[in-house]
């Protein structure tokens, strides 16, 4: 099969005012002090999918307010442990990746997957300004069957919900989202049924997202990716083509990508 470009998409999503966390504040306090975080490390996540009663649904978890990514909602996932790398080739990050992924949501959710058939969907780089970076592999399987078991410790919520209901909590202030989460399901959003997520993904190269942010006075952070005007300058006033989430301090989330 022919290796195709991943595909393009157009959005544009809006998002209201979360209580919860003034995200933006965060990221522009970060990006303006200058200072790098520590040393990144390796992590991997599984974006699991099911056939719901009104189409393509995702398991969402909300994690713990004490740990990172406190009180956000997000797929599975965790940072990549030395046993991952066990009958793993030396160097094959995307190998311990998916044993990672695969771990954690057993770990998180009590449910096997078998790594084999986990798809890499994307891959993220946070900016180094970010205080704890992680280079987070994102893949996408089918759940299966199963109930899901929680921990109440790490993880003290669950809930399946298409990515159209998560975006619409998030716009009622019901649930946090961290961005490369709020661009996953805005893709996801885009299809129907596990079977047609699977075969879009499973015929495309997995994108690599590294973020960069640029801090627009009267506005706030924005994260700018690949293909934005303004990347390659970390500059958010470029006109041209947009790929970017607009995080308006104390406003709306905006995520733009043009063709």
């Amino acid at each position: 099969m022919p290796i195709r470009k991943p595909e393009r998409h157009s959005f544009r999503v809006t998002l209201a005012p979360m209580s919860q966390r003034d995200h933006a504040s965060t990221l522009e306090k970060w990006t303006t002090s200058g200072k790098e975080g520590l040393p990144p490390v390796l992590a991997a996540t599984v974006i699991l999918l099911r056939d719901g009663s009104t189409g393509l649904e995702t398991l969402m978890l909300r994690r713990n307010s004490k740990i990172v990514f406190g009180g956000m909602w997000v797929f599975p996932g965790g940072r990549l442990d030395p046993k991952d790398w066990e009958g793993v080739d030396e160097g094959d990050e995307l190998g311990a990746s998916r044993r990672a992924a695969e771990r954690e949501a057993i770990e998180e959710t009590g449910l096997e997957i078998d790594p084999r058939q986990m798809l890499p969907f994307s891959h993220w780089t946070p900016p180094p300004i970010t205080p704890k970076r992680f280079l987070t592999w994102f893949f996408v399987a089918r759940a299966g069957d199963g109930r899901v078991e929680i921990d109440h410790g790490e993880i003290h919520e669950s809930d399946w919900m298409s990515a159209a209901e998560a975006l619409r909590r998030q716009r009622a202030q019901e649930i946090e989202l961290a961005p490369p989460t709020f661009v996953t399901l805005s893709e996801l959003s885009v299809w129907s049924s596990v079977d047609e997520a699977l075969a879009s993904v499973g015929d495309r190269v997995p994108e690599r997202f590294q973020t960069r942010i640029s801090v627009v006075e009267d506005v706030g952070p924005v994260t700018l990716w690949h293909g934005d005007a303004g990347y390659e300058q970390s500059d958010a006033t470029v006109e041209g083509p947009r790929h970017r989430l607009t995080m308006t301090k104390g406003g709306p989330w905006r995520y733009d990508r043009t063709p």
